[in-house]
């Protein structure tokens, strides 16, 4: 319909006037704006064209064009270019991203989860359980044949003979069935050890991925449903599953020796099939909603734990632990809901089993007092029933574990459908450390708006480049994405040359040092932490803490650098730490090491090693970039950036820059 009406440029205009004064409120403002006579910027104005237009279909209602403009409609193209034509690079990125992330996805959609395509390496492994299965449950026939056989062969006519030869068989064929379950057992095993080997290494990478991507959703539940979906694999459980298919089997043994004995016991096996079913049924969301909750629960006691301190200085243990009571309580209410649910039709199954055992010996022995059965015949077919009837009772008896692993299962394909596996990119050349930052434009994880704004500047080898700027001014976001955690969204960062996305994470990460605004140690050694946890070369090791200035403190501690340190260890002051993991960042020789705040726990004999590790670094060729407050620390440094709001307010010379805002700071 849009596509044959001409478009009005009185009504494009008053559209556009509209558009202006509501994209003032509307996101944040570019580095470059129009010229207007109200400084409204181009992307205001994209988002204003999103917001405000009251059907999708507008924007969508569009036909390719040309590279670049991928998705533009036509409408929002006519309405850009009242004010002035340009070339957006930010609704370009958005734009393309969207269509890429509509074609991966429909690619997904038609393909096999990675998780089944995983369960599809072990059809033949399966196969070869389910032939076990079957001849397990056919030799399970053996005991209530023997019985029949000894009630009707030697009891009536006394052969010892015979009692021997029976037994010798049945003996026999039971060793073979425990072989087979023995078999089943070991085949289930390695398949769930297999299965983790083939997906850990993927699902390790997709957590840490997703708690780069979503540090509030980071969380080691991936891990955990793996070792829940393996136990479940591995259990006895899942051999309840296997069995269940040969229930027909004996109750059509049953039918044989009675019609009447074979209506009794499928009439039993239906109404606990029906049960089983109306269990899983009204059991299902409340076990979901307790997982989940109780995954939260989990959660928000790893976060407290991790700021014990905090809470016990400040006296909040009390309200913090009321709040997880609160969700205790919740777990166990939903809990109790699902376990009164199942228990009631878990008993109910048990009796009405029990009943159906009692019938069918009572309808036997009515058969055999009219002589159209053996005794024989009727024990036999209260051994068959009940071992036709045994899955249903341990499935029921199971289920929680099957619920758990169901659950497991559709959280593992959300996180692995949601995280693409990373791109092995070639190896390149080692860098030499030239940096070029160009017109980046960084959005964090889980925001809305930018962070950085267009933020440009170049580097060679052997340079440093201190950044300063208010709270909230970029100075991490800036730091995140130069090493590459936080990809940009438009823009690039590059190091000789080449994209820092576009490296080999393994090749550039070896030459890179980073040290983050809040410090973490791992457990291990010291020179394990230093090493990056690679093979440790003592040479290398104290060379890194002789560049941080830490080699005598390491060695007055008990063990020197075979010390063991962990993630909240009290064996190190947070200074100590703090240049534990300066040495770690300049371990190897690297080309760019960036320094977040490095100084924020350290004292003037820190800093003054911190300033010579600068400039020894620089000797070295090494490209630095240092982030700080205090301008103490920034004497190493030959150019300083000025960050405000994201954008770059002042680029130059250390002694220049200072001048200038020593001189904002008097005036």
């Amino acid at each position: 319909m849009w596509g044959r009406r001409r478009l009005n440029p009185n009504a494009l205009r008053s559209v556009a006037h509209r558009l202006l004064l509501a994209s003032r409120s509307v996101g944040a403002r570019s580095r470059d704006t129009w010229p207007l006579r109200c400084p409204v910027s181009r992307r205001d104005i994209w988002f204003a064209l999103e917001t405000l237009l009251p059907s999708p279909n507008l924007l969508a209602w569009s036909r390719p064009g040309p590279p670049g403009r991928l998705g533009c409609s036509r409408l929002s193209r006519a309405i850009l270019g009242y004010f002035q034509p340009f070339h957006d690079p930010l609704s370009d990125r958005m734009t393309t991203a969207n269509a890429k992330s509509a074609a991966s996805g429909s690619a997904r959609a038609s393909a096999p989860s990675e998780l089944r395509q995983c369960m599809g390496e072990f059809k033949q492994a399966i196969a070869t359980v389910a032939l076990f299965s079957f001849f397990i449950n056919i030799l399970m026939l053996v005991p209530p044949i023997f019985m029949l056989q000894m009630f009707d062969r030697v009891l009536s006519s006394g052969s010892v003979p015979t009692l021997v030869m029976l037994l010798v068989v049945a003996i026999g064929l039971l060793i073979v069935l425990g072989l087979l379950e023995w078999s089943r057992n070991r085949v289930l095993v390695r398949v769930g050890g297999r299965f983790d080997q083939m997906l850990n290494r993927r699902l390790f990478d997709a957590t840490f991925f997703r708690a780069l991507r979503r540090p509030e959703g980071a969380t080691t539940q991936p891990l955990q449903d793996m070792t829940t979906l393996r136990q479940f694999m591995t259990g006895q459980g899942v051999f309840a599953f296997f069995d269940a298919p040969w229930t027909p089997l004996f109750l059509a043994v049953i039918w044989l020796f009675h019609p009447l004995l074979g209506a009794l016991a499928t009439i039993a096996a239906v109404i606990l099939f029906a049960m089983a079913y109306t269990n899983e049924v009204i059991t299902r969301k409340p076990l979901s909603a307790a997982n989940a909750r109780y995954n939260q629960e989990s959660d928000f006691t790893s976060a407290n734990l991790r700021n014990a301190e905090v809470l016990e200085a400040m006296g909040m243990t009390g309200r913090l632990r009321q709040r997880w009571q609160g969700m205790h309580n919740e777990v166990l209410n939903l809990q109790a809901v699902a376990s009164d649910r199942s228990a009631n039709l878990t008993s109910a199954s048990k009796s009405l089993r029990l009943i159906a055992q009692v019938g069918i010996l009572a309808c036997g022995a009515w058969l055999a007092v009219e002589q159209v059965i053996t005794p024989g015949v009727m024990i036999a077919a209260s051994i068959i029933m009940a071992r036709a009837l045994a899955p249903i009772d341990q499935a029921m008896g199971v289920w929680r574990g099957f619920i758990g692993a169901r659950n497991a299962w559709s959280r593992l394909n959300d996180v692995l459908a949601g995280t693409p596996e990373r791109t092995e990119h070639m190896e390149l050349p080692q860098p030499r450390g030239q940096v070029s930052v160009e017109n980046l434009v960084v959005v964090p994880p889980g925001a809305r708006t930018p962070a950085l704004r267009g933020v440009d500047f170049e580097l060679e080898p052997g340079s440093a480049l201190g950044v300063v700027g208010p709270s909230a001014a970029g100075k991490s976001t800036l730091a995140r994405a130069m090493v590459g955690v936080w990809p940009s969204y438009a823009g690039s960062v590059r190091i000789d040359g080449a994209e820092v996305q576009h490296w080999n994470r393994e090749q550039i990460g070896a030459h890179t040092g980073y040290l983050p605004q809040d410090v973490e140690l791992f457990d291990g050694t010291i020179a394990e932490n230093i090493a990056r946890f690679g093979e440790v070369e003592p040479r290398l090791v104290v060379e890194a803490a002789r560049k941080a200035g830490l080699h005598e403190m390491i060695l007055r501690l008990p063990e020197g650098y075979d010390t063991r340190i962990g993630i909240q260890s009290g064996a190190l002051s947070a200074g100590q730490r703090q240049r534990v993991a300066l040495a770690r960042a300049v371990y190897g020789s690297p080309r760019l090491v960036v320094l977040d705040e490095p100084n924020s726990n350290l004292d003037q004999a820190g800093e003054e090693a911190l300033t010579d590790t600068v400039r020894r670094l620089r000797e070295e060729g090494c490209t630095v970039v240092l982030i700080a407050h205090r301008p103490a620390v920034l004497s190493a440094v030959e150019q300083i950036l000025v960050l405000r709001d994201g954008k770059v307010a002042t680029l130059g010379p250390r002694q220049e820059v200072l001048n200038r805002l020593t001189r904002a700071s008097n005036a």
